[in-house]
């Protein structure tokens, strides 16, 4: 049993939610998932990524946290896996993890590029849920976060900003 969180800026009022749900528990049947907001005003990645950091650290270690306040889906953004200490986050490379990252121990980040790691058909505009949701389901099921792709660097050298937005 695995514990996946979402945390989005879809609001409730249509099937979003769900079919990311239901993507995760494709792949993974006993996962758990619980919702910690789909109320984030909508693009706001300071709003998310403040209830992602004082959100996170209650869960249990190693829960998988799906975080999606993308107003950059279909542009050339990454999508990442970012491993900490304490919990793995899957979602774009738009500072929305980045917080939260930080206060869980950033281990490292990999780019999710591996094809097996998308869902098919894939949608130009639902990276929630053919991208993010579907590998938070193959990470609870038994996968590596390192499977998903390369390692990014997060650190150019000490005291340097980070080369990925995740960190920065």
């Amino acid at each position: 049993m695995r514990v996946v969180t979402l945390l989005s800026d879809f609001g409730l009022r249509d099937g979003y939610v769900a079919q990311m749900k239901g993507t995760i528990l494709d792949k993974c049947p006993s996962a758990v998932i619980t919702d910690i907001s789909h109320d984030v005003e909508r693009h706001n990645i300071s709003m998310g990524s403040f209830i992602l950091e004082t959100t996170a650290p209650y869960f249990p270690k190693d829960t998988i946290h799906v975080a999606v306040v993308d107003p950059g889906v279909g542009s050339p953004r990454k999508a990442i896996v970012v491993e900490c200490n304490n919990a793995i986050f899957v979602g774009p490379d738009n500072g929305l993890m980045a917080q939260a990252s930080e206060k869980l121990g950033l281990k490292s980040i990999h780019e999710i590029r591996e094809k097996e790691f998308q869902r098919e058909p894939m949608s130009s505009t639902f990276d929630g849920r053919d991208v993010f949701a579907y590998v938070a389901g193959l990470i609870a099921s038994g996968r590596k976060p390192e499977d998903v792709g390369p390692k990014v660097s997060h650190r150019s050298s000490p005291g340097k900003r980070s080369s990925v937005r995740c960190c920065t």
